[in-house]
């Protein structure tokens, strides 16, 4: 996609020109964090639109300013929308993201001097929102960790345990770092059993849940919460769902969610974001929306057996979704330099801890990946067998960079190694074959 960028050159030809050089580095690389997609011409003339000019405060037909008629209707659409989509009978569509989303539903239900979150630990593969203790979810309320096994699974046996252990007043579901399907069911047997209420987060696979390509939460949690980008490849965004389960648990807990999101924790809902949202949810309810969601999986599928093929140690030994998740401690590869290193060669990944990860969260022994991104580009299993092969090579270039174990030490190397990397051969090599292949395939 060319965006046109005419009147933006004339105000500010700085900023212009590095939007443009942006969007060309998206045409040549492939995206393949698990979080990042790309949207379609229509979501994104939504968002530049006048509707970016206007505030509205409140809910439909309960505004604290006027002239927001339009915004209603708009607003409305959303709702009704995303209520069909996911079979839901309360839609909040105004937070701004999905950290603040989980947020509100804490704010909403939680006493911070009693009340406990129960959530997968952040380096086992769950959220900064869900417990960590860097973020307001886990300094400001009483957590209570889980982890997967050895084998990279959930224990859902040892999750019961720890919930009918620790009484938590919410337990969270639905990770950024998992490679598996997700038994929501199991989870909201544990909830019933301890009193919890279930807050199934399905930011990473919510397209998949609408394609059919992974179970639905909704039968089983009390609360789902979604962001609008990732697989559901809207703009940056979120939604807050009660399910009919939670009415059941508790009449009034539409309310709470509504009330914590505004004004707890928000004015104005960015009015142009809530059309975007509309328009990602009109293109989410058709057929092409349906085989995208299952090809993303038929791709992480194929992208983990060749992985695998070429001596790459998989979380839990493979993917029955949109992510995957390697440890490269069998590599001799630290997860950052490789990383830099597949930037090199035009494959955007992130390094990710994984799980008992010996080394420290900047320099993590893994690497998170998917497939969202490059199958909205029109990639199947084909192209994935080519992007392992890539992939391989491009670990095997700097598999004898050893980070210094030295702390104070690893920022110089880290300088040093990015100046080195950039001139290597092979990966800039690998880089024009990628592009050469990006070029077969445009970004929509």
């Amino acid at each position: 996609m060319k965006i046109n960028l005419m009147k933006l050159q004339d105000t500010d030809p700085e900023v212009a020109k590095l939007i443009a050089l942006e969007e060309k580095r998206q045409q040549e690389v492939l995206e393949m964090i698990p979080s990042e997609n790309y949207t379609s011409r229509a979501v994104m003339e939504a968002l530049g639109t006048p509707l970016t000019n206007k505030y509205s405060e409140g809910y439909p037909r309960k505004r604290y300013y006027q002239g927001n008629s339009i915004i209603d209707s708009i607003e409305s659409l959303a709702i009704d929308r995303a209520k069909k989509l996911f079979g839901v009978p309360h839609v909040n569509v105004q937070p701004y993201s999905g950290s603040p989303a989980n947020t509100a539903v804490y704010f909403a239900l939680l006493d911070p001097l009693k009340d406990k979150i129960m959530g997968l630990t952040l380096a086992f593969g769950g959220h900064l929102t869900h417990g960590a203790s860097v973020s307001l979810s886990g300094r400001y309320f009483k957590t209570v960790p889980y982890e997967v096994g050895k084998d990279g699974y959930l224990d859902y046996a040892a999750i019961e345990k720890i919930a009918i252990r620790e009484k938590p007043k919410i337990i969270v579901c639905g990770f950024t770092a998992y490679p598996r399907i997700i038994d929501f069911k199991r989870f909201g047997q544990i909830a019933d059993k301890t009193g919890a209420y279930l807050l199934a987060d399905i930011s990473h696979i919510a397209g998949l849940v609408v394609a059919g390509a992974h179970p639905s939460p909704v039968p089983y949690a009390h609360i789902v919460m979604t962001t609008t980008h990732k697989t559901l490849r809207g703009p940056r965004g979120a939604i807050l769902m009660v399910t009919e389960i939670g009415l059941k648990k508790d009449p009034e807990l539409a309310e709470k969610i509504d009330k914590a999101v505004f004004p707890g924790l928000q004015g104005g809902p960015h009015d142009n974001q809530t059309a975007a949202i509309a328009v990602a949810l009109r293109e989410a309810q058709g057929k092409p929306f349906k085989d995208y969601g299952n090809q993303i999986v038929k791709n992480s599928k194929a992208l983990a057996e060749g992985l695998i093929a070429k001596g790459f140690d998989l979380v839990s030994g493979g993917s029955d979704n949109h992510l995957i998740l390697i440890d490269l401690r069998n590599k001799g590869v630290n997860g950052a330099i490789a990383a830099i290193a597949l930037e090199v060669a035009g494959i955007v990944v992130n390094k990710n801890a994984v799980p008992f990860d010996t080394n420290p969260p900047f320099y993590p022994s893994g690497i998170r990946l998917g497939t969202p991104a490059i199958t909205t580009r029109g990639m199947k299993e084909a192209e994935m067998k080519k992007i392992a092969i890539w992939f391989s090579q491009a670990a095997n270039e700097v598999k004898n960079e050893k980070l210094p174990a030295e702390k104070e030490k690893r920022v110089e190397f880290m300088k040093a190694f990015k100046t080195r990397v950039v001139k290597n051969k092979k990966l800039l090599s690998i880089a024009q074959e990628v592009k050469t292949l990006c070029s077969k395939f445009p970004t929509p």
